[in-house]
């Protein structure tokens, strides 16, 4: 069945009843309209025979969404909400309308195209979740969905599936495919708000290199400017911004600053000048620059509905227009819901008016989304259109997958911060946000070095990797908490470093295929009811279980373990043992376990050795972990490209190989043309019964020697 669209350029009130319990012929949906009221418009759906629902971020909840019959609805509306309490249904940063249904024979999904502007009072964007109500048959549920939007237009997908990966591609095909990240971004990212000066900087960088740490990207917040006039620095603490970046890309590092959406008022100052002159600002209801207060105090903000106003901000990243910066610049955009300091609810007034008449009401949640494309542009444009941009974002819309990453905002180091950070990285993927993570140690207060240490575990499981803090937080570089910390954290990061291969692969089929790099265990397991509710665990891809231990002191953690018929084993990663799946088992943890499990019947490609960045794991030769299922089977994947440029796109310049164990034989095969110099240095499989006498390489058109020696043997792995 394919997507069934609605699309009604009318001011009513529409009922929409969806019989998903029932084979119905493709693209019939059946529509029942009622009289205009006010503005308003809204639309009920009736998924009969679901009763587990997810989606809509972003809010501080768990994964499956709550009954609301009884309570506030889900509200989607982009806010500036510091340090935001914990399951609450108001909306965060950004949002993305879509929610996703599912039981063990369907997936389905309703996705609402409308960003206009919500309120308390009902005439909002959200989603009320009804009641579970008992149906013919008998066995059924019913969830109840009542979208209610301010005003705008109805302008609605049902997303079919039947399963979820199905549904995640229609739902890519609707609003776009995950961005192809450049490599160096799924390395880890040091932030803080601030770094003091160019000498702390270097200092910091030095730290991770003594404490053979890696790292990729240091992160410069607001102070580094001249008087928070972005495009600027100062001259004072970073009198040489280009020496800076140079120092760091000799190491093959980075470095990204923060950019926000609101340009100080100062007639002094050439951009803002420009800004205005030429018509670049958002206006009030009366037709003068609107003005509001943030971080530099009295600001205007720029109106980047405007085409004109994108295009020329996007020159503003030119390497002549943005002195001091160099290819190894990369930015961020924070603040951008838009955070007003002054206005209602701390951001812009509804009826500021944007390019073509457009009220502030009707573009709210596209304010950051419309930032975030025309930075992304402006850095593609710097390089000529041949180089991936990396563009952090706060504030999100459907699509913004297509630009680059996000976070989940200004979190607190405690450890409920810890756990919720899990279901709400799960809810941006399934809803195509895919690049995403949380802050590591949390951005408020100061964590615990137990606290810390586990942060840092979970984050190297997830896909987007940074630590930052706030600027009255105590330094928390990892060397600072003593060794048995800082030898802890140094194994998580470097961890995620040898994963880097099978994360970077995760990512290719997110960008092709739209599946999400982290995912719920139902979407790998649809029938198995038991992970309907689970988001404390999760799959990495196809093949990695990861359970992040969140529970201060914590001695022993809970694991479910999936089973089906093509699921019956799992192996832990570290010591290779072997577990029958369909059951939980308790795991005995100390502060240096990480619970992760390879699904057998799967093959996970690692770097293997040590390095400073990504650059040097690129060079580096790789493990072939083959986890053999009951079938004494495995297949996985392999991609690789140059890491930084589009060639992968115009040129095919990419390898994807296929590696598929069966009968004893290892074999892989090839789609694309690219030449690299990685090799496989080791090839270890789980699940043998017994140790081979012989191993017998063929790689065609080469004479390789029998083997009977092995470079490790480990109870049932070679």
């Amino acid at each position: 069945l394919r997507p069934c669209k609605i699309s009604l350029l009318l001011q009513s009130y529409v009922l929409l009843c969806v019989d998903l319990s029932y084979k119905i012929p493709s693209n019939t949906v059946f529509l029942f309209l009622f009289s205009p009221g006010s503005s308003s418009l809204g639309a009920d759906f009736c998924l009969h025979g679901f009763q587990h629902v997810y989606g809509l971020p972003q809010h501080t909840d768990r994964l499956r969404l709550r009954d609301t019959s009884d309570g506030e609805p889900y509200r989607l509306y982009n806010l500036d909400v510091f340090a935001a309490d914990l399951y609450c249904r108001l909306g965060l940063y950004g949002s993305v309308p879509l929610i996703v249904a599912h039981k063990p024979d369907r997936t389905v999904g309703v996705f609402w195209l409308n960003g206009h502007t919500p309120t308390v009072s009902g005439k909002a964007s959200y989603v009320l979740y009804g009641k579970m109500r008992r149906l013919r048959p008998q066995t059924d549920a019913q969830t109840d969905v009542h979208w209610l939007s301010e005003s705008g237009v109805i302008d609605c997908t049902i997303l079919l599936g039947p399963a979820p990966r199905q549904l995640f591609r229609q739902y890519a095909e609707l609003t776009g495919y995950q961005a192809m990240p450049p490599l160096f971004s799924l390395g880890y990212h040091q932030c803080r708000w601030n770094y003091n000066d160019e000498a702390d900087v270097k200092a910091v960088d030095a730290g991770f290199d003594r404490h053979e740490i890696p790292y990729d990207v240091i992160w410069l917040d607001i102070e580094h400017t001249d008087g928070k006039r972005y495009f600027t620095w100062d001259p004072a603490l970073f009198p040489k911004p280009a020496a800076l970046q140079q120092h760091l890309e000799k190491k093959k590092r980075k470095m990204v600053v923060i950019s926000d959406p609101h340009i100080k008022v100062d007639p002094d100052w050439p951009l803002y000048r420009e800004a205005r002159d030429g018509g670049h600002f958002v206006k009030d209801r009366e037709g003068q620059i609107f003005r509001g207060t943030c971080w530099p105090g009295d600001s205007s903000y720029l109106d980047f509905s405007c085409p004109e106003t994108r295009a020329w901000y996007s020159r503003c990243y030119s390497f002549d227009k943005y002195k001091g910066s160099t290819v190894s610049l990369f930015v961020w955009n924070d603040m951008n819901e838009p955070s007003v300091f002054n206005g209602p609810e701390q951001t812009m007034p509804k009826d500021a008016v944007h390019h073509g008449g457009w009220e502030h009401r009707e573009l709210h949640n596209l304010y950051g989304f419309y930032q975030h494309m025309a930075t992304a542009d402006g850095l593609m444009s710097r390089s000529g259109g041949s180089e991936r941009p990396f563009v952090l974002t706060r504030s999100f819309f459907a699509g913004s997958q297509r630009l680059g990453a996000i976070w989940t905002g200004d979190n607190v180091a405690t450890w409920e911060y810890l756990k919720i950070s899990l279901p709400m990285v799960l809810t941006l993927s399934l809803t195509g946000i895919a690049f995403c993570g949380a802050d590591v140690g949390g951005f408020v207060k100061d964590p615990g070095p137990e606290l810390l240490v586990r942060w840092y575990q979970a984050g190297a499981l997830q896909p987007f990797f940074r630590g930052h803090s706030a600027n009255d937080t105590k330094r928390r570089e990892p060397w600072l908490f003593g060794e048995e910390v800082t030898a802890a954290i140094r194994t998580a990061i470097q961890q995620r470093y040898c994963l880097l291969p099978f994360w970077y692969t995760l990512f290719h089929f997110a960008h092709t295929s739209g599946l999400p790099p982290v995912r719920p265990l139902w979407v790998e397991f649809p029938r198995d009811e038991s992970t309907f509710t689970e988001d404390n665990q999760y799959m990495i891809g196809g093949a990695l279980l990861a359970c992040p231990v969140t529970e201060p002191g914590a001695q022993t953690v809970k694991v479910l373990l999936p089973g089906s018929d093509e699921v019956k084993i799992w192996y832990d990663i570290s010591s290779a043992k072997m577990y029958k799946g369909g059951k939980s088992l308790s795991l005995p943890v100390n502060l240096d376990t990480v619970p992760v499990f390879q699904r057998g019947g799967s093959v996970v490609c690692r770097s293997t050795g040590s390095g400073t960045c990504t650059a040097d794991y690129q060079k580096l030769p790789l493990d072939v972990t083959v986890a053999l299922n009951s079938q004494a089977s495995a297949d996985g994947e392999l991609y690789l490209d140059d890491g930084h440029s589009f060639q992968y796109r115009d040129k095919k310049a990419f390898s994807l190989r296929r590696f598929s164990m069966a009968s004893g034989r290892l074999s892989a095969s090839e789609e694309g043309r690219f030449d690299c110099d990685t090799v496989v240095q080791s090839v270890s499989i789980m699940g043998v019964k017994s140790k081979p006498t012989t191993v017998n390489v063929h790689v065609p058109g080469e004479d390789v020697p029998e083997m009977s020696t092995f470079n490790s043997y480990r109870g049932k792995s070679f």
